[in-house]
């Protein structure tokens, strides 16, 4: 593939993800701004805590969402699902920025709030699978793990996009404008992305399949395929438990446990992030050649038997050391998410690839992934140990160890293709 193409296919297959993990981040910051528009007044607690279950609903819906836009995506092709999935998500942000609140509509507001935080639901949940997909099989054999990378970086450049979008707004604007409506520009400029993802991937050629299946994706996956979705699930857990305790529950424990300020909580955690995309992408490339599964493996042992001394790390009031202990983190989780999607795809057989991986990965990250914040704080409580996360995460890495064990070494096979 010409260079000029490869760049193309990547900014294709990448931006939804950015659009996705942006809206995530903008919606996490003006949290409580939300809750305060589209909910009644008497109890801002309950504000809060309403808005977030909103925000749990939408991953509530991603293994419908995977099922749904897996199966556009091997009956249909990549890029009619890519297209489908960025709409979807473009249009309801979009709408949130516009939506009218609680004092003008009344009860209606947070039901229409509901609605549009489904709908990208359903596009969350096949978008990340279905993108990597489409890249992964674009890719020239000995770059696939390097591509397939680049690609997953879009859900965390989106992430730092919107948490860096809600803090220069945060900074720029007085508090009760960014109130009164200052909270809706983030949603508003998701339209502008969207529309640069759907023009891109309009403009991407893809082959069409000599064949496409005779029967439901998704009956042939559930009938046929039930090994590699309990495979793919085992594979995601170390993901969905050690991202989303190391990149979103972490800015509250370092506040709760070690007594660091917000916003410097949140400048580790962004700290971390940066280092994490180049870590990806370099996994990637390793994998393409040491082979797939040294990387995930070493990545998984280092979960398990290092989650303990760097929460001791982070643990401590110095914040060069909490840093530090985050960094290792970030060493283990990007080794092993840098190195997933390639893995993936490789392992599913293309008549059902984009309907078995959004399955096995949505339904692992939809649920172990979501509950997990709400997990660890409960253990943490409920125990009186701060440490309680690690032995999450080293629970995760455990399983995802002998999930990798069940794939075979594919960095040197042919991609099975139509």
């Amino acid at each position: 593939m010409a260079v000029g193409n490869t760049r193309k296919v990547i900014a294709a297959g990448a931006i939804g993800n950015v659009l996705e993990w942006y809206d995530f981040a903008v919606y996490g910051y003006f949290a409580a701004a939300i809750g305060r528009a589209f909910f009644p007044q008497e109890d801002k607690v309950a504000q809060v805590l309403a808005a977030f279950g909103i925000f749990a609903v939408g991953f509530l819906m991603r293994p419908v969402g995977g099922a749904l836009i897996g199966y556009i995506g091997d009956r249909f092709g990549r890029r009619a699902a890519l297209t489908v999935s960025v709409a979807a998500m473009a249009i309801p942000t979009f709408l949130v920025g516009v939506l009218p609140g609680y004092q003008t509509l009344g009860v209606a507001a947070p039901i229409l709030l509901t609605l549009l935080r489904m709908i990208q639901g359903l596009s969350v949940g096949g978008e990340y699978t279905t993108s990597i997909v489409f890249v992964v099989e674009h890719a020239r054999p000995d770059q696939r793990g390097l591509i397939g990378a680049m690609a997953g970086c879009g859900a965390v450049g989106g992430i730092l996009a919107g948490s860096a979008t809600g803090a220069v707004l945060a900074a720029a604007m007085p508090a009760e404008m960014l109130e009164a409506w200052g909270w809706r520009i983030p949603f508003l400029i998701g339209l502008v992305v969207g529309l640069a993802g759907f023009a891109l991937r309009r403009g991407i050629q893809e082959e069409a399949s000599a064949k496409r299946p005779d029967h439901s994706p998704l009956l042939d996956t559930l009938r046929h395929h039930g090994p590699l979705l309990l495979r793919l699930a085992g594979l995601s857990v170390f993901n969905a438990v050690s991202f989303y305790l190391m990149f979103v529950y972490i800015v509250s424990w370092l506040q709760f446990a070690d007594g660091v300020a917000p916003a410097r909580a949140l400048e580790i955690n962004s700290a971390s992030m940066v280092v994490l995309l180049p870590l990806m992408v370099a996994m990637g490339w390793l994998s393409d050649r040491i082979g797939r599964r040294p990387v995930m493996l070493g990545a998984t042992v280092l979960g398990l038997v290092g989650a303990w001394p760097l929460f001791w790390l982070m643990h401590h009031p110095d914040p060069a050391l909490a840093l530090l202990g985050q960094l290792g983190f970030v060493l283990a989780v990007g080794s092993f998410i840098g190195c997933q999607p390639v893995v993936m795809v490789e392992a599913a057989p293309w008549q059902v690839r984009c309907t078995a991986i959004a399955l096995g990965y949505n339904v692992t990250l939809g649920v172990v992934g979501g509950l997990s914040p709400l997990v660890a704080t409960w253990l943490v409580a409920r125990t009186a140990n701060d440490y309680s996360p690690a032995f999450m995460i080293m629970a995760a890495a455990a399983v995802s160890f002998l999930a990798v064990l069940t794939f075979k070494e594919t960095f040197r096979t042919p991609l099975q293709a139509a």
